[in-house]
């Protein structure tokens, strides 16, 4: 082994050289100036055709200026070097955007081993180390003269296919491990959904903490997605019964290094709230009473992403468990609580799809900033038996949702696990550390 001379790279095989892109690869810049094109986009996904049938006041000669693709080019997108491996083999002919980067490799040189190579830079930081911009998050790209010059690692191309041929290998046997522990997952959640709807309107009855049949009778409950509902419950809308309290527009002179949590929107995400890096000092409590936490009451943020983006959107909820009683809400999200009725028990009840269709409806704003009211979130209604039942439904799901729960962490953290190594064994073989 010797020393590449190039920090990120390393040390790699005595037979191996360092050469630049421009040494192995020829950037196609020439125009398509074709009328009916196939039209592609580059994700981290893959190359795929693009549906320009529904692009508004686009016409055909738009893509004139396009570059034309060959299969087995490689795409690279150097506006965004820092979400991830935004390169790769395409395995369509068509055009894309003059803005990627569209590279034919020469005599005796590998696209798809250099598609490996490339996505270790996306992940290793070291082609947004080379960016130029405005400003990290505004127009932060990887110039043309930059990406010809940047320093490749060149072993012969009999070793450049053979790693590129075992990590096809390798990795599409990762992938297919990574999907199947995927489909595990969402299997999990919509048995979690399926449990909780039924639990909650009645379908299946609660008693000491199991599941025993069903009710002997039901009615309408006047509700289409709840249908029929045992007797004896009732439906009323949540500004019947609930009480709010919108957060406090905390400044960041409020915010101290230790104290009491101060929760963010940030900090409420997939049912639950995540230690953040906001505290007040414990001397200043009495001033913001208003905004204090209590053990189950239920928090919901009112700004985010559209409800559909599960992940990031508005409408996120959780439970305030002991860890954060005490703690205060900062803006953009609401407390919300019951006097009378059991607060997990109405939780579970928000939980529903029927609940997430209902904030889909009543969103504001753009796709990446959209905001909820109170007075719309509070026209949804919910089905209520006795508070007895409340409490017997919330203790069974709590006990089935932990356990579903703790499953899909495993499996998300077996993803990681398997995604990190990927990466890993792709660095390896592409700087030669690992011997194929």
């Amino acid at each position: 082994m010797k020393n590449s001379g190039v920090e990120w790279i390393g040390e790699i095989p005595d037979d191996w050289e360092v050469r630049k892109v421009k040494h192995a690869f020829i950037r196609k810049n020439e125009k398509a100036m074709q009328d009916n094109p196939v039209v592609l986009s580059l994700a981290r996904s893959g190359v795929r055709e693009r549906d320009i049938s529904n692009n508004e006041g686009q016409l055909a000669e738009s893509y004139f200026n396009y570059n034309p693709v060959d299969i087995d080019d490689l795409l690279l997108n150097p506006m965004d070097l820092y979400s991830g491996a935004n390169c790769s083999i395409s395995k369509v002919k068509g055009v894309i955007s003059p803005a990627y980067v569209n590279l034919r490799a020469k005599k005796n040189v590998s696209p798809f081993f250099y598609d490996y190579y490339f996505k270790v830079q996306y992940w290793l930081m070291a082609f947004f180390a080379h960016g130029n911009g405005v400003s990290f998050e505004n127009r932060w790209t990887l110039n043309n003269e930059t990406l010809k010059n940047y320093p490749i690692v060149y072993p012969n191309f009999e070793t450049q296919q053979k790693i590129a041929a075992y990590l096809d290998s390798k990795c599409s046997k990762i992938e297919e491990t990574i999907q199947n522990q995927q489909q595990v997952i969402e299997k999990l959640k919509a048995y979690k959904q399926s449990l909780i709807t039924e639990a909650v309107t009645g379908k299946i009855k609660i008693q000491n903490g199991k599941a025993c049949g069903t009710y002997e009778e039901y009615k309408d409950s006047g509700v289409e997605w709840i249908g029929e509902i045992p007797n004896g419950w009732i439906v009323q809308k949540l500004n019947r019964f609930i009480k709010t309290v919108k957060g406090f527009a905390f400044s960041v002179n409020d915010f101290e290094d230790e104290g009491l949590p101060i929760v963010k929107v940030s900090d409420i995400k997939n049912g639950k709230i995540q230690v953040g890096d906001s505290f007040l000092n414990e001397k200043r409590r009495n001033d913001f009473q208003k905004v204090l936490l209590h053990t189950n009451d239920i928090l919901m943020t009112t700004v985010g992403s559209t409800p559909d983006v599960i992940n990031s959107a508005v409408g996120q909820l959780a439970i305030v468990t002991e860890d954060f009683n005490n703690a205060f809400l900062n803006q953009n999200a609401v407390k919300l609580y019951s006097e009378n009725n059991n607060n997990i028990y109405i939780y579970y009840c928000l939980c529903m799809k029927a609940f997430r269709e209902h904030l889909n409806l009543i969103a504001h704003g753009t796709a990446n900033q959209a905001s909820l009211t109170l007075k719309d979130i509070l026209a949804f209604s919910i089905q209520l038996p006795s508070k007895e039942e409340q409490k017997s439904i919330a203790e069974y799901l709590n006990k089935k949702c932990t356990t579903i729960d703790t499953t899909i962490e495993q499996k998300q953290k077996l993803i990681e696990k398997l995604t990190e190594y990927k990466k890993s064994l792709i660095y390896e073989c592409v700087t030669g550390k690992k011997a194929i």
